[in-house]
């Protein structure tokens, strides 16, 4: 039903996730992302509580990635229904998928990064993310869209994916990037992408508007000057 990668970019410290499923809106359940602390995919049969649990467990038990997950996973009595992976803002990995997760199902991790998925065409599919991510040129935001494509390309899901999301947090509290497909007959991972294509030029404009309005741009919308 979803697969997804989360990473950290080494260079800048940003931390995100590029995720898609066939389900409707996975952007609203799944990701979940943190500046400073890390990120975190709960997917398959989902709890997003999982996904904060992790975060407070990193941020304020100081726990590594790899406890953070065991204690959030043992807090819950249906936790071989969840596909977890987690990155911290060290680099740090953690991934687990539990036996009753659907179909084909996988996780494996790479250099700054984690990839998982479940009800897929094949283990190949997540093994094809990893290089993606970590060979891509250009911003987080690429490197994750281009994993993602890497998927599709190797058969991606055993059925049609029909959401897919992409958030990535930088140095401030709230998300640099936020953008979500809830609902495409198909290529839902193309329309992200484009999506992220309209945004990446306006992306720091925004962080501007937010600290400083006097040296707000303008986008000539009606009372924008």
């Amino acid at each position: 039903m979803t697969f997804s990668i989360v990473g950290r970019c080494e260079e800048t410290g940003q931390l995100g996730i590029a995720i898609s499923s066939s389900s409707i809106a996975v952007g609203a359940r799944c990701p979940w992302v943190r500046a400073g602390v890390g990120v975190v995919a709960t997917q398959n049969i989902t709890l997003p509580a999982l996904g904060p649990q992790i975060l407070d467990h990193m941020e304020n038990a100081r726990l590594d990635p790899t406890a953070a997950l065991d204690r959030a996973l043992g807090a819950n009595e249906w936790s071989e229904y969840r596909q977890v992976t987690v990155i911290d803002a060290q680099g740090r990995t953690a991934f687990f998928s539990g036996k009753e997760a659907l179909g084909t199902y996988h996780a494996v991790a790479g250099r700054q990064c984690v990839a998982g998925g479940n009800m897929l065409a094949g283990a190949h599919v997540i093994e094809a993310m990893i290089p993606a991510f970590e060979n891509a040129p250009g911003q987080l935001a690429d490197r994750l869209l281009a994993a993602m494509h890497a998927a599709i390309a190797a058969g991606g899901e055993a059925g049609p994916v029909h959401s897919a999301a992409l958030k990535i947090a930088g140095e401030q509290s709230w998300p640099l990037v936020d953008l979500r497909v809830d609902w495409a007959d198909e290529n839902p991972i193309g329309k992200l992408d484009l999506l992220w294509q309209a945004y990446r030029p306006q992306m720091q404009d925004y962080v501007t508007r937010a600290l400083n309005p006097t040296a707000a741009p303008s986008y000539g919308v009606p009372g924008d000057e």
